[in-house]
């Protein structure tokens, strides 16, 4: 099984998901996405698994910077949108094997470890 984390190191949702993977076991492969942002295509992929809205980092400057034209916002302007900015994704996202299952970390524990296959 292969889990990516994409995120920031000074992000404080991802510290507590990189705590709670370690405190579990899991191995993990971090992913700066200020230092290697996402591909569009990439984008594209977690879109496809997960929907814009999820991802979308709302509490950021970036988003409140986008004005109020992107409350009708496509998925693919929301893809462009990511692409041109990473500060744009929530963090941190979670990848198993290619594929993205969740965004966000809050309260997600149980369902992190039902997407990543963690025994309880």
């Amino acid at each position: 099984m292969s889990i990516q984390v994409y995120g920031i190191p000074n992000c404080g949702t991802c510290k507590k998901a990189f705590k709670w993977l370690e405190d579990n076991g899991v191995e993990y492969e971090f992913i700066n996405t200020k230092e290697h942002p996402p591909t569009r295509e990439t984008i594209q992929n977690w879109v496809a698994s997960l929907g814009s809205k999820p991802m979308r980092n709302t509490s950021g400057q970036s988003y409140r910077a986008l004005g109020d034209l992107k409350t009708n916002w496509t998925d693919e302007q929301w893809i462009e949108a990511f692409a041109k900015d990473a500060m744009l994704l929530k963090r941190p996202l979670f990848i198993k094997d290619g594929t993205a299952v969740l965004v966000g970390f809050r309260d997600k524990e149980e369902t992190l470890r039902a997407k990543l296959g963690i025994a309880v």
